[in-house]
């Protein structure tokens, strides 16, 4: 017999025994368990148990766990599409509406399809098939990546340093997955699928609320920026980590180069430096495109920018301002944070800390009242925010707007009308900025964009703020859930969406993050988020900050910006 301990109880089972085995007999939380937490390390339910182990089961309510689901119900789609078509090769793109947004390749996504997909799904749900894993030699991968025409996944694992690599199988079907997986197809019962442009969507549950599926309601403006990026992807050859680990290291004249297009056409870049100076370009180009909407638009006098998290909102504020000075305007900078009100007065959330997010944090009345009178022509008291005292304080700061005149405000709440309440629709022109894609680690492997956002968030907190790498991703969760009720459902109000992401930002973030991750001790809580962030990181050849221009949205999170910090 073997011991596991868990919520502060011993158990015995035999010495064969998994800890799928130990999460039925023993195990009664919110829904099945789907990971288990051993000793301070992730494992999959089908691995034996370890004697003496102080182990948490995990549900699809824990962030982990979620992930594993949504992992493991992408895997099963694979499988269902496979099963109906042979041989259809589908590519994962993007997060859509809490869900995956795939495309089919050399044929059209029909109902009648996904009617059939989905009818295969639940027949190998109600299979219970296991998700098996093996573990082979690295070399030998790449010989099975070969054989299923997986060129994404060839590409990838020339640049890994593991020696050995990770399978899944379900039934017949095998593939590679960035993560851990469920114990069987028996658990994967909630999902759907629903038709969307040329491609479609794998609807599954997702955090803060993953007992149930998100209603499908794409956001039209951030699918129209998601599949831009994309294509600009397409068109420069950099669809994967592979194809950009290619050109870091000047693979590119070699005849099975992951950056030829799909067309069979040579690629579009001539080596890393040619790459960010593409993209810084690429950048500029639509950040003078909205300076000159704006200039077009008749009567708009207050831009107004939000976005969530570490999205580059101060460096594309910036950056735009100049723009807007190369149209005739003059831009006057507003930081909404400066109209928080005292700290004595800031709300607290459901757990009695401190709510800095809430929208009740912004003086509304003055703010509203301040801009209607700068608006008006009239000579305004700008306020400046004490964060060391929690105090509002004025300092002298006036402004009055001239005929040319313009104000550029940013803040979360920016894009919630509740916040300009006395400011008239046809004034503002309203901006939501987020780092909205990142490259796919291969075709069925995509990178969560809030990952890269906790990356750029986790170099700049250190930067400038002192915060250890546990610090910020402590808060990270608290981060999200404010973004989840305070800035996700007014992106639709926004005239424009901007992707501030960049091709080659992993590779740069990498020599910057890693050494903080690995500042991270075992004993700490956030030691495993910090080993899943490092495994990730591993996939990029890094590349010397040095080339990077100083008006670069990256340089906010690096330093070295023009702009400051």
């Amino acid at each position: 017999m073997v011991s596991i301990y868990t919520d502060g109880r011993e158990y015995q089972l035999e010495d064969t025994a998994t800890y799928l085995d130990a999460a039925v007999r023993f195990f009664n939380g919110p829904g099945p368990a789907i990971l288990v937490n051993e000793n301070g390390s992730l494992k999959e339910l089908r691995n034996p148990v370890t004697d003496g182990a102080r182990v948490d089961f995990l549900t699809v309510y824990d962030p982990a766990g979620c992930d594993t689901y949504r992992r493991s119900v992408l895997m099963l789609m694979l499988k269902a599409a496979h099963d109906v078509v042979p041989g259809l090769m589908i590519r994962v793109l993007f997060s859509i509406s809490k869900g995956l947004f795939c495309l089919t390749e050399g044929m059209p996504v029909t109902e009648d399809f996904l009617r059939q997909v989905e009818n295969r799904m639940r027949e190998l749900v109600d299979m219970d098939l296991p998700l098996e894993k093996e573990s082979i030699r690295t070399e030998e991968a790449l010989n099975r990546f070969s054989i299923h025409r997986m060129t994404d996944k060839e590409h990838l694992f020339r640049y890994r340093r593991a020696s050995r690599v990770n399978l899944y199988r379900m039934g017949e079907f095998e593939d590679y997955y960035y993560g851990y997986m469920a114990p069987s197809t028996g658990m994967l019962s909630l999902f759907s699928l629903h038709a969307c442009d040329d491609g479609f969507v794998l609807q599954m549950p997702s955090m803060p609320d993953p007992g149930k599926l998100a209603p499908f309601a794409p956001s039209m403006n951030i699918y129209r920026a998601l599949r831009e990026s994309v294509d600009r992807r397409t068109q420069l050859g950099i669809r994967t980590v592979g194809a950009l680990n290619d050109l870091i290291t000047g693979n590119i004249n070699a005849p099975d180069c992951a950056l030829y297009r799909p067309d069979g056409t040579a690629p579009a870049l001539a080596g890393v430096r040619d790459l960010i100076l593409v993209q810084e370009a690429l950048m500029e180009k639509k950040i003078a495109a909205v300076a000159d909407s704006i200039r077009k638009a008749p009567g708009k006098r207050m831009i107004l920018i939000a976005g969530p998290s570490s999205s580059g909102k101060t460096t594309f504020s910036h950056r735009l301002s100049v723009q807007l000075r190369a149209e005739g305007l003059t831009p006057h900078p507003i930081e909404v944070d400066n109209y928080f009100v005292n700290r004595t007065d800031t709300p607290r959330d459901e757990n009695g800390d401190l709510d800095f997010e809430a929208l009740a944090c912004v003086d509304i009345e003055q703010f509203s009242r301040d801009m209607t009178d700068l608006l008006a022509g009239k000579r305004v008291m700008l306020p400046t925010y004490n964060f060391l005292t929690g105090m509002r304080e004025y300092r002298g700061n006036s402004l009055q707007l001239g005929e040319k005149d313009i104000l550029v405000c940013e803040g979360i709440h920016c894009l919630n009308d509740a916040l300009t309440p006395g400011i008239p629709a046809e004034s503002k022109f309203r901006i939501y900025i987020s780092a909205l894609t990142q490259l796919n680690i291969d075709r069925h492997n995509r990178i969560p964009t809030t990952d890269g956002r906790l990356l750029r968030r986790l170099v700049r907190d250190a930067r400038i703020r002192g915060n250890s790498a546990r610090d910020t991703i402590a808060m990270w969760r608290s981060v999200r859930s404010g973004e989840e009720k305070n800035i996700f459902p007014y992106q639709e109000n926004a005239d424009i969406v901007f992707d501030s992401a960049l091709l080659y930002e992993m590779a740069v973030l990498k020599s910057y993050a890693e050494p903080l991750l690995f500042g991270i001790g075992r004993e700490e809580p956030e030691y495993l988020e910090a080993k899943r962030l490092l495994k990730f990181l591993d996939y990029f050849v890094g590349i010397d900050s040095s080339m990077i221009p100083a008006n670069s949205i990256i340089r906010e999170f690096i330093g070295g910006s023009c702009f400051g910090a």
